[in-house]
């Protein structure tokens, strides 16, 4: 069995056209879930790109090995399902950003890796003055297209595609849109009305983490006055899902050449992301480390396999990280490390999944590691650059680092609770609430069922706590 893992960057489940969004142009991912299996609940196990791939690819929640920010990476001494692949034969290419493996780790789990291109987004259409400088909306990407780096790292993709490889073989695909900043080529820059689009989540609803107000406030969202707020929201959202459109392009590209070679029927497809993107909902732009909304965990996860069950959807929760042991599953490798991701081998193939499962993601930081904190001057180019546009999102972790503290969400079918020990916990009624817009923690009707959420992340964080590996010491002392 071969493998293309396409990932694009900070795509939210619900701006896929298969997930519900109707103005999604996503040709190619809807065609992609007719031909496999959808998972519609698919939750990310950490809210920031290192730290989620991280886990993806290890089977490990991110406490377990202290994965929880964008500089711990896989060292060489880890586990990981790259490197199993390439020590049972697999040809292992990645093309894209990187995000996942320490320098050192290249040479043990990759044969290839290469960033192509030049450039990927416009220039910021706002002066440094102009309070909306800092939202992420930028022009259109106006250079050409073969210099765009996810159409270039597709490209390459392909060119080995159409090169009759030797099997069998794995392409990791880590693009990047539609990660902020908010641009894209033309069309699918202004491919979208901003008329068109649905409600946005409103700003400014009460009891919620004080991180969004901080993040307008520090953005100078909060600045701009309502007319042009919405407008600049809207549009945001807008070029998001254009963004998403051009994904969709390359994706098209990949699926065609894998007909067209006769590698689809030897050929393991998925489709998936690292985390969501506040993209104007809630007033917010970007993402934030200890957010924990649906739009930003739930991430599309479609499946094509030889064999498998076409246009089976999987509504049940479910986690990143189960991807790990599927794809060794499928490729009759063992995992020789303790982990906690689940296969879903049986769901490609028609199975329900599990309706009691639950998905945890973490984030966030703690006042004692202030190590992990983005914005170090003495490190972040970004923290000495105030026309830099991730200044502010540094600056407000610096200055108000509880609004980046340590948090673990639990996603069930049916709620959503968040813990913070440092408060502003959070409480959703998912089946009446899909939008998370009224916070139920410490009312009464829900203390049972709070209670019983506090429990069960109890028990689960006491259960995954560690791991002990598979080789072991002699106890004997030397003589």
């Amino acid at each position: 069995m071969n493998f293309v893992i396409f990932q694009p960057d900070e795509l939210r489940a619900e701006s896929v056209g298969c997930y519900g969004h109707p103005l999604a142009p996503t040709p190619n991912i809807d065609r992609l879930a007719a031909q496999g299996t959808r998972f519609d609940q698919c939750h990310v196990q950490h809210t920031v790109c290192t730290p989620s791939r991280c886990s993806m690819m290890t089977g490990w929640h991110p406490h377990v090995r202290g994965h929880r920010t964008l500089w711990h990476l896989l060292r060489p001494d880890e586990p990981n399902m790259l490197k199993y692949l390439k020590q049972a034969g697999y040809t292992v290419l990645c093309y894209g950003k990187n995000d996942l493996f320490a320098e050192a780790s290249f040479a043990d789990s990759v044969t290839e890796y290469r960033r192509f291109g030049k450039g990927l987004f416009g220039k910021n259409r706002y002066d440094v003055e102009d309070p909306r400088y800092y939202s992420f909306l930028f022009d259109p990407y106006e250079g050409p297209l073969a210099d765009h780096g996810d159409y270039a790292n597709t490209q390459a993709a392909i060119r080995f595609l159409r090169s009759q490889p030797q099997e069998p073989f794995i392409i990791f695909l880590p693009l990047t849109y539609p990660h902020c900043p908010y641009s894209a080529p033309q069309p699918y820059h202004d491919l979208i009305n901003p008329d068109d689009l649905p409600a946005l989540r409103p700003a400014n609803l009460p009891n919620r983490p004080d991180f969004h107000q901080l993040i307008r406030q520090y953005r100078r969202i909060d600045q701009i006055n309502a007319t042009q707020e919405s407008e600049l929201l809207r549009k945001i959202q807008a070029v998001y899902l254009g963004m998403t459109g051009f994904i969709d392009e390359l994706l098209g590209q990949v699926m065609d050449v894998l007909d067209e070679t006769g590698l689809a029927d030897t050929t393991t497809l998925t489709f998936t992301s690292d985390h969501g993107d506040y993209a104007g909902d809630y007033g917010l732009v970007e993402k934030w480390p200890s957010a924990a909304e649906d739009i930003i965990t739930r991430v599309p996860l479609i499946v094509r396999t030889p064999g498998g069950k076409a246009g089976h959807v999987v509504n049940e929760p479910m986690e990143l990280f189960d991807i790990m042991p599927t794809t060794l599953a499928q490729a009759n490798v063992d995992v020789q490390h303790t982990h906690f991701a689940r296969s879903y081998v049986a769901e490609l193939g028609g199975a329900a999944g599990d309706p009691t499962r639950a998905a945890f993601t973490e984030g966030g930081y703690a006042r004692h590691e202030p190590h992990n904190f983005e914005g170090l001057s003495n490190r972040d180019q970004f923290a000495r650059d105030a026309t830099n546009i991730y200044y502010p999102k540094g600056l407000q972790q610096q200055e108000h680092p509880d609004s980046v503290g340590r948090s673990v969400a639990m996603r069930t079918n049916t709620h959503r609770m968040v813990y913070r020990p440092t408060g502003q916990n959070e409480l959703y009624d998912m089946a009446a609430d899909p939008q998370e817009l009224n916070n139920v923690h410490g009312q009464p009707a829900y203390a049972d069922m709070q209670r019983q959420l506090e429990s069960r992340l109890l028990e689960w964080y006491v259960q995954t706590s560690d791991v002990t590996p598979f080789d072991m010491d002699p106890r004997g002392l030397p003589s």
